[in-house]
C-alpha cells in the first residue's frame, strides 16, 4: 500500500508501457512517426491513449470532442474505442500536422468516423453551440493553447450531456503549477481552469497523475 502515488522511473515506465499497454501497430508507427517531427513533446504518452479509450468505453460515447489534434495519436485512440456509427469533431488550426493524422485515420479504416475542422476552435465550438448542439456530445479531449483552456472548457461542458466526460491535458504542466515562482501566461492559465473546474458546482472531477497531468470533469 501506498498513501500517495509512487514515482514513475523510467524502468517502471517501460515496464508499464510494454505490459500493460495494448497498442495496435498503426498507433505504434504514428507515435514513432511523430517522435522525429518538430513538436515531437506535444505527443501524449501510449498508457494515457489507452486509459482514454477505456473512458471512452466506460462512458459508452457515440460522439466526441477534440480540440488539439496536432498528429492524431489521441483522436485515433478514441475513434477506435468508438462504435461503428461514432463520431468525432476534430478542431485544430495546422493543416501539416492534421495531414499526417488524415493519413493514419485512412489508414486505421476510421476516417468516416472524423470531421476535421482547420479553424480556431472557439469559433468552430461557438457554430456548434448555435446549431443547438448543447448536450449532445458525450466526450471531450482538450489539448491546445493553454491561454484558452477555460474558453475551451466552458464550451466543451456546454456540449457535452449529463454523465459526459471532459479530459483536460497538461493539468500539472511540468509541475509548475505548484511553484509559485513560475507566473508566465500558460502555467498562470492552466492554475486557473484547475481552480475553476476543482470548485464547479456542475461537475465532479478527478486530476490524475497520468502523462503530464490528465484533469476530468464529469458532467452532473
Amino acid at each position: 500500500m501506498s498513501s500517495r502515488t509512487i514515482p514513475l522511473t523510467d524502468a517502471l515506465w517501460k515496464y508499464l508501457v510494454d505490459v500493460t499497454v495494448s497498442e495496435p501497430p498503426v498507433l505504434a508507427n504514428l507515435r514513432a512517426e511523430t517522435a522525429g517531427m518538430r513538436g515531437a513533446g506535444m505527443q501524449i504518452s501510449p498508457e494515457q491513449g489507452q486509459f482514454m479509450a477505456l473512458l471512452v468505453e466506460l462512458i459508452g460515447a457515440k460522439r466526441a470532442v477534440e480540440v488539439g489534434v496536432f498528429t492524431g495519436y489521441s483522436s485515433l485512440r478514441v475513434a477506435l474505442a468508438l462504435p461503428a456509427d461514432g463520431k468525432l469533431l476534430a478542431c485544430d488550426v495546422s493543416e501539416e500536422y492534421t495531414n499526417v493524422a488524415r493519413r493514419y485515420w485512412q489508414e486505421a479504416g476510421v476516417s468516416d468516423k472524423m470531421e476535421l475542422c482547420l479553424a480556431p476552435a472557439l469559433v468552430t465550438l461557438d457554430e456548434r453551440l448555435k446549431r443547438g448542439e448543447h448536450g449532445t456530445y458525450d466526450f471531450a479531449f482538450i489539448d491546445a493553447d493553454k491561454g484558452n483552456y477555460t474558453g475551451y472548457y466552458q464550451r466543451c461542458l456546454d456540449l457535452l450531456r449529463p454523465g459526459g466526460l471532459v479530459a483536460i491535458d497538461n493539468t500539472l504542466w511540468s509541475g509548475k503549477v505548484a511553484d509559485p515562482s513560475v507566473q508566465d501566461e500558460d502555467t498562470v492559465a492552466i492554475r486557473a481552469l484547475n481552480e475553476l473546474v476543482a470548485a464547479d458546482p456542475r461537475v465532479s472531477s478527478s486530476l490524475v497523475p497520468i502523462g503530464d497531468g490528465l484533469l476530468l470533469a464529469r458532467k452532473r
